[in-house]
């Protein structure tokens, strides 16, 4: 035990305390944001943001990763703030780790190699446009200095990174930008417009909403979507960690934690999060590796907030709007322009169909499952196709059957046969063929009976043992002259 606790948390010890400090420091103005995205307090975003890291840390699969208030959760939120209220924000939030965990329990973390790469790519470029959407209210029509702001933070996030690489450049344009506001007496609207940020630890609460099946019916869609793409997004941020530090993670713990750390979230007053691809990112890339990396990072961010409150209330938001609008172009896949051009057609088709229905629906789960399913079917259709070639001598003719049959298939299966044979030894060779389910079955029932009818001898030969033993169980033919064989 002693061993597993300083291998997961104290082997790097320097490195993660930094690097845990500067995810802090790059926390505080994303998860500002994505509070004003769900159209709730900041605090709520913090203190999310804070109890999340805290605990995943603990209880989470995979050391190193970030988990806090997303944009992704924020924009499946909003609709429930705005016509509910906060209140059924946080049994939303609760609902939705009792979902995670019990997915977790289920293994569902299996699932995610069902998820083409082509979903993945339509996923996170809806994710990138969605986000910039939300930023317009906050940015277009305001005033001219807000279009000067953003512009500035523009400019600072994209290129001081080059020069500056200790301290967030987002971090360094909201210091900066602040400091030219407050001095500067810029009229621009700013967080504290927007809700009060107390300098006060979360403290416990139980949602003030009606504990029947009314708040049940309503919670319950919110709460699963929420649990559906938090866990989309964290097992795929785990994935690309696992690339980048040549580990592995335990992706069903990982859901677990997820879960437990969304309902102590919801108790503490904060809002349903998941794993964040770029500050997981900063994090490795900043030495990060061990759990302690992930504790920090919560914890910094608290005191962060307690002992400078009275400043993050004057940021102004263009600063906000500026630094969400360069994670958007971070998080857009831009080589995804190539690949609708390289990639296979249905690829292609299948990224941009989750792309335009999530960006319809304002909904990730719909579009990821969109696209599963459209990929399953384009997937099916590509086998479907079922080749039989044919050799006949004097005393038999023999058919070659190759392709995969299943319910898709079995029409250009019996095509291939005719009724014009008559007293002929037919052999039907499966070498290169399976047999899948009940509709194969029933096609080779088809043709084999009707083949008998005009009193031809048929053999079934080269099933493999499945589809042998799949026809022993249903077929009707096999009961009549001849049984199939193996191979």
């Amino acid at each position: 035990m002693i061993e597993k606790i300083k291998r997961e948390w104290f082997f790097n010890v320097r490195a993660d305390i930094l690097s845990g400090i500067v995810v802090a420091l790059a926390l505080i103005p994303e998860a500002i944001a994505f509070s004003i995205i769900a159209g709730v307090d900041p605090m709520v975003g913090l203190y999310a943001s804070f109890c999340i890291a805290i605990i995943i840390s603990f209880a989470g699969g995979r050391p190193a990763m970030i988990s806090a208030a997303t944009g992704a959760m924020a924009l499946l939120m909003g609709p429930l703030v705005r016509d509910y209220g906060l209140e059924y924000l946080f049994a939303a939030t609760i609902l939705t780790g009792v979902f995670q965990v019990v997915f977790g329990i289920f293994k569902i973390a299996k699932l995610m190699k069902f998820i083409p790469r082509a979903v993945m790519i339509g996923f996170v470029n809806s994710l990138a446009i969605l986000i910039f959407m939300a930023q317009m209210p906050h940015f277009l029509g305001i005033s001219n200095m807000t279009y000067v702001f953003v512009a500035i933070t523009l400019l600072i996030v994209y290129i001081l990174p080059r020069y500056v690489k200790v301290v967030p450049a987002p971090l360094i344009a909201i210091i900066v930008l602040t400091i030219v506001s407050i001095f500067g007496n810029m009229q621009l609207e700013t967080v504290g417009d927007l809700g009060n940020i107390t300098k006060t630890l979360p403290s416990f609460l139980i949602p003030d909403i009606p504990f029947n099946l009314e708040t049940l019916a309503i919670i319950f869609p919110y709460s699963i979507a929420m649990a559906v793409v938090g866990l989309l997004e964290s097992l795929l941020t785990a994935s690309i960690l696992d690339d980048a530090t040549d580990t592995n993670s335990n992706k069903n713990r990982e859901a677990r934690g997820q879960g437990i750390a969304n309902i102590i979230t919801g108790f503490f007053g904060g809002m349903a999060g998941c794993a964040m691809i770029g500050q997981s990112g900063i994090n490795v890339r900043s030495g990060g590796r061990g759990r302690l990396s992930t504790f920090v990072a919560g914890a910094f961010l608290m005191f962060l907030i307690i002992v400078l409150g009275d400043l993050v209330v004057q940021i102004p938001m263009p600063v906000l709007v500026g630094i969400m609008i360069m994670v958007c172009i971070g998080t857009f896949d831009w080589s995804s322009f190539k690949y609708l051009v390289k990639a296979p057609r249905t690829d292609a088709i299948v990224m941009l169909v989750t792309v335009v229905i999530v960006v319809a629906t304002h909904d990730l789960s719909k579009g990821v499952i969109a696209g599963v399913i459209l990929s399953a079917v384009f997937f099916a259709a590509k086998i479907s196709h079922v080749n039989v070639t044919k050799k006949f001598t004097e005393n038999e003719h023999k058919f070659f059957v190759q392709g995969q049959l299943f319910f898709a298939s079995v029409d250009s299966f019996v095509a291939a046969f005719n009724n014009a044979y008559q007293n002929k030894n037919i052999v039907i060779d499966f070498s290169e063929a399976r047999i899948w389910d009940d509709s194969a079955v029933g096609a080779i029932d088809k043709v084999v009976l009707k083949l008998r009818e005009n009193d031809n001898s048929v053999n079934i030969i080269g099933l493999d043992s499945a589809s042998k033993n799949l026809v022993d169980k249903l077929a009707i033919f096999q009961n009549q002259n001849a049984k199939p064989t193996g191979s």
